[in-house]
């Protein structure tokens, strides 16, 4: 019996794809002659998640401006905080809300600069029929600017700044010799 791969086995392999061969990759043609594929954590489905979102929050609302790398600033909304834990630590990151009306989650957790990018990476989690937000964190993807500079990529607010270790999603950014 033949295996069928995983729904993110097919994401990541699309999003290979794109990165060594679009017109839109953020990589230069140069580094897209070299790219054999984004180096991936192995999956684990006990960090996929559906999380209640906790809009009662003080801040809930309230206008935050992100720096990006560079220099330049932008405005989201603070949607409220969603808590889990990973490998028996808790963790509370703050989910923002764009003028869209889009969730984005950044974030910058333990391995931020030795394993993952360093400034972190992102998610945009989605509602669930039953209100609750899907948070998968096996998807959780490097920003443009961890490819190259050119790139206006929103620096995780101090409080998604965390020290827990969050094994999943994509590593740090490195091409074959």
């Amino acid at each position: 019996m033949t295996e069928t791969p995983s729904r993110l086995a097919g994401y990541r392999h699309r999003r290979d794809h794109f990165f060594g061969s679009h017109a839109h990759s953020p990589l230069t043609a140069e580094q897209r002659a070299r790219f054999t594929g984004l180096d991936y954590f192995p999956e684990r489905e006990d960090l996929v998640l559906a999380l209640e979102l906790d809009e009662s929050a003080d801040s809930a609302g309230e206008e935050v401006v992100l720096d990006t790398t560079d220099g330049q600033h932008k405005h989201f909304f603070r949607a409220g905080v969603v808590r889990f834990e990973v490998d028996d630590q808790p963790v509370a990151l703050t989910i923002l809300r764009d003028e869209r009306g889009g969730l984005f989650l950044p974030f910058r957790d333990g391995s931020a600069g030795k394993e993952t990018y360093e400034v972190g990476r992102y998610l945009e989690p989605q509602r669930l029929p039953d209100g609750r937000l899907h948070v998968d964190l096996n998807y959780a993807y490097n920003p443009f600017c961890a490819y190259g500079p050119g790139w206006s990529c929103p620096i995780p607010p101090e409080e998604n700044r965390i020290e827990v270790t969050i094994p999943a999603g994509e590593r740090a950014f490195t091409l074959p010799a």
